[in-house]
C-alpha cells in the first residue's frame, strides 16, 4: 500500500500561491489573492535548484539562496527577476531574457511590486481575455512602451505584478494599450 504524507503548512501555502499565479496568468488583468503578501512567497513557490534568480533586494536574494537557486549577477542571466520597483525599468527591461521564436518559453518571468487600482488605465487584449479588460496599475506608460519594443510575440517575458497579497499576471501574449 502506498502512503503519502499529508502536506505541511509550507507546502499548502506554496500550492495556494502557485494556484493564484496560474489563474492570474490564465486570466490576464484579474487580481488573484495569495495567502502571503509580497514577493518572497513567489520565490519559494517558483524557484528551485534548476533556476537562476536576479533580485534587487538582499532579503529576496537570501530567500532565493535557500531554494538552492543560482543567484544571477544580471537580469540577463536570470530565469526569474524579482524587483521591488520598476524605477530602473529602462535599464533592466532590455536585458531580460525573451526566448526565441523556437523556444519562447526561455523568456524570463519578471515579478515586481506595483499598485493595483491606482495609476494608469490600461486595456488588455489577448488569450484568456474575452474581448478586452481594462485595469488600473501603478506602472508608468513608459514601461509599457518599452515592453512593446522589446517583446515581439512569441518572444518576450511574463509579468507578475504584486500588490500586497494580490497578484495580476500579464503573459507575453497579452497586448497592453495605455488609455
Amino acid at each position: 500500500m502506498l502512503t503519502i504524507a499529508p502536506a505541511d503548512a509550507a507546502e499548502m501555502r506554496c500550492n495556494a500561491i502557485f494556484e493564484a499565479l496560474m489563474w492570474s496568468m490564465a486570466r490576464p488583468g484579474e487580481a488573484r489573492t495569495m495567502p502571503e503578501p509580497g514577493l518572497a512567497g513567489l520565490i519559494e513557490t517558483l524557484v528551485d535548484i534548476e533556476c537562476a534568480v536576479f533580485a534587487d533586494d538582499a532579503a529576496l536574494r537570501e530567500r532565493a539562496l535557500h531554494t538552492g537557486a543560482l543567484i544571477a549577477e544580471s537580469p540577463a542571466d536570470a530565469d526569474h527577476v524579482f524587483l521591488t520597483s520598476l524605477d530602473n525599468a529602462e535599464t533592466l527591461l532590455p536585458m531580460l531574457r525573451r526566448g526565441s521564436a523556437l523556444y519562447p518559453d526561455d523568456g524570463a518571468t519578471l515579478a515586481v511590486n506595483a499598485a493595483h487600482g491606482s495609476g494608469h488605465r490600461l486595456r488588455l487584449t489577448g488569450p484568456g481575455i474575452e474581448g478586452a479588460r481594462d485595469v488600473t496599475l501603478g506602472v508608468s506608460p513608459a514601461f509599457w512602451a518599452l515592453r512593446e519594443q522589446v517583446c515581439i510575440y512569441p518572444e518576450g517575458f511574463d509579468l507578475l505584478l504584486v500588490d500586497g497579497g494580490a497578484v495580476i499576471g500579464i503573459p507575453r501574449s497579452t497586448k497592453v494599450e495605455v488609455l
